[in-house]
């Protein structure tokens, strides 16, 4: 079969944008952390590269997309005809998605979706900031990934059994964004909240990293849904033009709540609403016309805004918000397409209640979510309390007082101290630690 070069050249460019999504995310995450914890929170996304790219060439790609045989277990898992990604790279991606025959080499479609898998356990870790231990996140990473990721990827994108129910997610709102949000919910749970949360303020402590990661995010995120389409043709550009409008929509909408609720409008909401943003149309990227994007927007950025407090009023200590924007934001995406659906380019698809379509596919947006979200959830849940029973999740409430970047990589973000200012550099860690020990008794101690 002949290779779609142009199709090809385009996917290999959206690849790379997506993995540049990660480091993008750990420069947003790791600022909205505070100083002492910045290395680690970065460290967690660099991480989640190292674990699921190797899972992904062992047997990741061929469980989420390989067909086992078996019409009954093929439901729910993929088989293992592609273990280490085993002759994959002679195929040519014929009918890998549903209703798809793109003619591109299935070593590149391979790659594509590693990149997703990838910032999908990258953005859990965003609802433990400050807490966890390095050794056990990368532990969660590993059997989050094989018992929930592949399987669920398998579920929707293969020909997993919310497929063949008709469940529509063009990017991944319920693969990647509803799949981590409930993960990042239940291992709030299981860590508990941080030392001095809610009494304590935790702001952001460098809200220029979280502007650069946001628009790193933005502008992989471009990759991440056109890059979808797997081809190039008009359903790529209308996925490019709704990514940008329900982003800067939802950007403007979450600083419009900001500014009636809190009287100011700010850089962390500007950030988080464009993110919210992206969430939201990440499944319906290519299936909605643009005057839907900016209705979409608009609703993402102001329900996510206040999605985010539901943590304190409920008491689950979700750092960095990945319930409010990912969970809640991914939601509204699915349910969408129930509603404002248009399939400009698949003009065969069931439409949304606004354009005469029933209730049927709007009560199936629905199911994905729930379905994914619980089993997520569950999963999460599950994992997160054997690990902190066996090796421990969580850190030694000294260790997370004094600093996960200095206590469990040995590191600090920001060393600030003259050389051979040893009483300086003191200082700044018992400060960090929010201790009241002299930095001459700390000195006197190292010594």
């Amino acid at each position: 079969m002949k290779i779609d070069t142009g199709a090809t050249a385009w996917l290999l460019t959206a690849t790379a944008l997506v993995l540049l999504m990660t480091p993008g995310l750990a420069f947003f995450y790791g600022g909205m952390t505070r100083a002492k914890s910045v290395l680690n929170m970065m460290m967690m996304s660099f991480g989640s590269m190292v674990t699921v790219t190797v899972l992904w060439v062992l047997y990741g790609h061929s469980i989420a997309f390989t067909d086992n045989g078996n019409s009954i277990v093929n439901k729910v898992l993929g088989g293992f005809g592609a273990v280490g990604l085993n002759g994959v790279a002679t195929q040519v991606s014929e009918g890998l998605l549903p209703d798809q025959s793109d003619n591109i080499p299935t070593m590149v479609f391979s790659a594509f979706q590693l990149t997703f898998a990838i910032i999908t356990v990258a953005l859990i870790s965003g609802a433990i900031a400050d807490r966890a231990k390095f050794g056990a996140w990368m532990a969660f990473t590993v059997a989050w990934a094989t018992l929930v990721y592949f399987p669920v990827a398998h579920w929707v994108w293969g020909t997993g059994w919310l497929n063949k129910l008709g469940i529509e997610d063009f990017a991944g709102g319920t693969v990647v964004h509803v799949n981590a949000g409930a993960a990042g919910l239940a291992l709030a749970f299981v860590l508990g909240k941080r030392r001095g949360w809610p009494r304590e303020p935790m702001r952001p402590h460098n809200l220029p990293f979280v502007l650069l990661g946001v628009g790193l995010l933005w502008f992989g995120w471009f990759g991440f849904n056109a890059g979808s389409e797997l081809a190039v043709d008009g359903t790529t550009g209308l996925a490019f033009m709704n990514t940008q409008i329900a982003a800067a929509v939802a950007a403007g909408a979450w600083l419009i709540v900001e500014r009636f609720r809190d009287g100011h409008a700010t850089t962390l909401g500007v950030a988080s609403g464009a993110v919210a943003g992206l969430v939201a149309i990440t499944p319906a990227a290519g299936f909605i016309d643009p005057w839907a994007s900016i209705v979409l927007g608009a609703v993402a950025g102001a329900v996510c805004a206040y999605a985010v407090g539901l943590k304190y009023r409920l008491g689950f200590d979700d750092s960095l918000d990945v319930v409010g924007v990912h969970l809640v934001g991914g939601a509204i995406g699915a349910l969408s397409l129930g509603l404002l659906a248009a399939y400009p380019f698949l003009p065969e698809q069931h439409k949304g209640l606004l354009y005469g379509g029933g209730v049927h596919q709007l009560g199936l947006q629905a199911l994905g979510p729930v379905a994914v979200g619980l089993y997520s959830f569950a999963m999460a849940w599950i994992i997160g309390k054997i690990i902190d029973r066996t090796i421990g999740f969580r850190l030694a409430e000294e260790d997370e007082a004094t600093g996960i970047d200095v206590t469990v990589h040995a590191e600090t973000a920001y060393d600030l101290a003259p050389a051979g200012g040893g009483a300086t550099r003191a200082r700044i860690i018992t400060e960090a630690a929010g201790t009241a020990e002299p930095a001459e008794t700390k000195v006197e101690a190292d010594a």
